[in-house]
């Protein structure tokens, strides 16, 4: 039997063209069917684990405790395949996706087979999981990492867009932010958004486990984490060029802080685990 989704972002509710994201709740035993229909996905768990069928395989993904305490693997299901989920033990997992044209293989991606990146320096220290980075994972149209921010630090910042090739054009990538904060229901953050419109009005959300913030366009960052609270948020995308690339472009007024990093040591917190399944700390 089919389980509502607890986050239902499509290109329809969004009001853009491509990029969705969906976050299922299941209880122990049940299980959850849908079709791709036009778009590619990405099933990753976010904890626990499960058996995802698809295109005539079974993956078995093996999953993680928490978006905290461990890299994990994943299923890719390709546009027009019919896909079946079942966590005897109960789990949340989220599925990523982009409206595509190419229909590529079904496939299982390895833990271990996931690069991970510590970026910026000092409080901008993060960690990146790049699990369908363009030019790690082949898909048609979707990027998906996720970033880990410890506690007081900042990530997604400088602020910048996706546009870096064509600036002005259409070209910008859509974009979801899905949170979540360590700490329980105490847990919060912050994500500052910033339209390319000079109509548009700037926004500082709270955030918290289990919420999400949509990037049509525009200028984003930074993600803050409230000190004592570290912040996960899986980072989905996908836009209308021709290419699957990042495009990223930093805002001319803060592009400098780039520049006082090399000075700076990586937060020693960092990681907080690697693909291997080692902790960092």
């Amino acid at each position: 039997m089919n389980v509502p989704y607890t986050v239902d972002i499509t290109p329809r509710t969004a009001g853009w063209a491509y990029t969705s994201l969906r976050i299922l709740t299941l209880p122990p035993g049940r299980g959850h069917a849908f079709d791709a229909r036009d778009s590619e996905w990405i099933v990753l768990p976010l904890s626990g684990s499960c058996t995802v069928e698809t295109d005539g395989q079974t993956f078995e993904l093996r999953g993680r405790d928490s978006v905290f305490t461990a890299v994990t693997d994943f299923a890719y299901v390709p546009r027009d395949a019919h896909a079946t989920l079942t966590a005897p033990a109960g789990g949340r997992f989220a599925l990523a996706g982009a409206r595509c044209e190419r229909v590529l293989p079904a496939r299982y991606g390895p833990a271990r087979g996931v690069p991970v990146e510590l970026r910026g320096r000092g409080t901008c220290s993060r960690q990146v999981n790049n699990f369908a980075a363009a030019g790690v994972f082949a898909c048609d149209r979707l990027i998906a990492v996720e970033v880990l921010t410890p506690g007081g630090n900042w990530s997604s910042y400088p602020p910048h867009k996706h546009d870096e090739h064509h600036p002005g054009e259409e070209s910008e990538l859509e974009e979801i932010y899905y949170f979540e904060i360590a700490g329980g229901e105490a847990g919060f953050g912050y994500q500052r958004v910033t339209p390319s419109h000079p109509a548009g009005t700037d926004v500082l959300a709270e955030v918290r486990t289990g919420d999400a913030v949509l990037i049509p366009d525009g200028w984003h960052g930074p993600s803050i984490a409230a000190p004592g609270h570290d912040m996960y948020y899986l980072n989905v995308m996908a836009g209308p060029g021709a290419e699957r690339e990042w495009l990223i472009r930093d805002h001319p007024d803060h592009a400098w802080i780039r520049g006082t990093w090399p000075g700076q040591p990586v937060d020693p917190r960092l990681p907080l685990y690697t693909s291997d399944g080692e902790e960092g700390r």
